[in-house]
């Protein structure tokens, strides 16, 4: 199975901490399974103008191809104003309608506070609901005050990051094999 990490923001450090924090987990407890991080940052992604994302080239291809390769995905992403990130939008908007059909898709969210916590139901959800992804119900809402020098200090978060990971694991192994049932049905 391929697993992508992304890290939806090119500013800021607690999303990369806990989407690195995920990657490990994964390594550690899935390593038959491909595991790449895409931090945003790390890539100059040109902004959506409505062509198909193969039509794209250098790093804004790379990007949406390693997306649109990948069976599970886990999305970081900051809040900020209330929303996510101009640069997590503008990666919906280069990839197509169905971009997450078949794929499970999980989410974790950094804040400045636990004000924020419904972006992810009312903002985020909404538009991977929309784009087809299977939604990995749970998900891991991650506070400034959880984080110290760089790192997670709150083992209640870094027991959810390691449930999400299973989670997204187990859901995404499940709609394998019900698309391979699903697809059995037909004799041609």
């Amino acid at each position: 199975m391929k697993i992508v990490a992304l890290a939806g923001s090119i500013i800021g450090s607690k999303t990369k901490i806990a989407i690195h924090k995920m990657v490990d987990i994964l390594q550690e407890k899935y390593p038959q399974h491909e595991v790449t991080i895409l931090d945003l940052a790390q890539y100059n992604i040109a902004f959506s103008d409505g062509r198909n994302y193969v039509d794209y080239e250098g790093d804004t291809k790379y990007v949406a191809q390693t997306i649109m390769a990948a069976d599970a995905i886990v999305i970081g992403t900051p809040t900020f104003q209330a929303s996510i990130p101009a640069t997590l939008k503008n990666i919906f908007d280069l990839l197509p309608v169905n971009a997450f059909r078949d794929k499970t898709v999980s989410v974790i969210v950094t804040a400045g506070t636990a004000k924020h916590y419904l972006m992810v139901e009312q903002q985020l959800k909404p538009i991977l609901a929309y784009m087809k992804a299977h939604i990995v119900p749970t998900y891991v809402f991650i506070e400034e005050k959880d984080f110290l020098r760089q790192e997670i200090v709150n083992d209640d978060i870094l027991f959810r990051l390691e449930r999400l990971a299973e989670d997204t694991v187990m859901i995404a192994d499940a709609f394998v094999e019900i698309r391979a049932i699903k697809d059995a049905e037909y004799d041609f």
